[in-house]
């Protein structure tokens, strides 16, 4: 008897010692980080999203999960940035076009023709002013800016008619995301906006709705848009610098070293995914020629006008002297 006592209790110990050893840390809390983004699984984001959430997952021992969510699964971008605001445990892949909602200067980082390299936008990271607008993002807004080390590419028109220079654009009605200097650098450059969620593109397309779209070329392949549009103009007009937002209030909730883990590894996939990114364009480029697009080079200047309306060209010429750019 005392024998099956003694077995008893030393198995009832094994059995706590394993818990405590599948457990990521005694009394360790386990969070869990909702990320939306609207692009495809085939996008390169994707596997980046992918990537950032498996570093941080090892690098906590298990305490931080992100489970990532493509094509909007969650909802549409505005609908999750105000949860994120409200302090809900959800994150979202942004552009500082829609954080210029709530912080109006922000937007210059995705206007025509502001950054135009990945060491530029390296050099954003220590612009002072830059610093301030993230900040109010966070203590004013309840936006946490993990990184904007995310670059998409460059956003080109692809419609059906060539574009040469701002005069062809007159009349078009040209897709752009529902923020303010999407629709002024549209219209500076010479068309007409027409601001659609990213997934009602291709219906509209093929309605006619619109007669263009203005994105980069990953994004293409993925949403089939070479079925319903002929040319690529490379315009170059926007690099595309993207944020990863969550909720001021769910990061502050987290323990420092989570902190720490989540903003760096999420600068470090972003750094790696962008370079995919490039990298692939050209083969990008190569196959939407095979799927009959046409490519047109030319243009560049008329941007200006876009910063002149929403009154932020100082704050653009401001960041650009604080990063020595010309």
């Amino acid at each position: 008897m005392k024998n099956l006592k003694k077995n008893v209790l030393t198995m009832a110990l094994i059995i706590v010692w394993l818990s405590f050893v599948a457990m990521p840390a005694l009394g360790q809390q386990k969070y869990v980080l909702k990320f939306n983004h609207v692009l495809g699984p085939s996008e390169p984001y994707h596997q980046g999203f992918l990537n950032w959430s498996k570093a941080v997952e090892e690098k906590t021992k298990r305490g931080l999960k992100i489970e990532v969510f493509h094509s909007a699964q969650l909802g549409v971008e505005e609908d999750i940035i105000e949860q994120i605001r409200q302090g809900a445990n959800i994150g979202q892949n942004t552009d500082s076009a829609r954080m210029g909602n709530y912080v109006p200067g922000i937007a210059i980082m995705n206007g025509p023709y502001f950054a135009e390299n990945l060491e530029e936008v390296a050099k954003l990271k220590e612009s002072p002013t830059v610093k301030g607008w993230l900040d109010d993002l966070a203590a004013k807004n309840g936006i946490k800016v993990l990184s904007f080390s995310w670059v998409q590419g460059y956003r080109h028109f692809f419609t059906n008619k060539p574009i040469k220079n701002p005069e062809d654009l007159k009349g078009l009605r040209i897709r752009t995301p529902p923020a303010p200097i999407w629709q002024e650098s549209v219209r500076a450059l010479g068309a007409t906006p027409v601001a659609l969620p990213f997934g009602e593109m291709y219906p509209a397309l093929q309605q006619k709705v619109i007669d263009g779209v203005e994105l980069v070329y990953n994004n293409i392949p993925g949403g089939r848009f070479y079925e319903v549009l002929k040319y690529v103009s490379e315009t170059g007009h926007i690099m595309l610098i993207n944020f990863e937002v969550i909720s001021a209030k769910f990061f502050n909730s987290l323990p420092p070293d989570y902190q720490k883990i989540l903003v760096e590894e999420c600068d470090k996939a972003g750094v790696e995914t962008s370079k995919v990114i490039f990298a692939k364009e050209k083969e990008v480029k190569k196959l939407l020629i095979e799927k009959g697009m046409e490519v047109v080079e030319g243009f560049r200047k008329a941007g200006d006008k876009a910063y002149d309306v929403l009154k932020i060209a100082d704050a653009k010429d401001k960041v650009h002297k604080e990063i020595g750019k010309k």
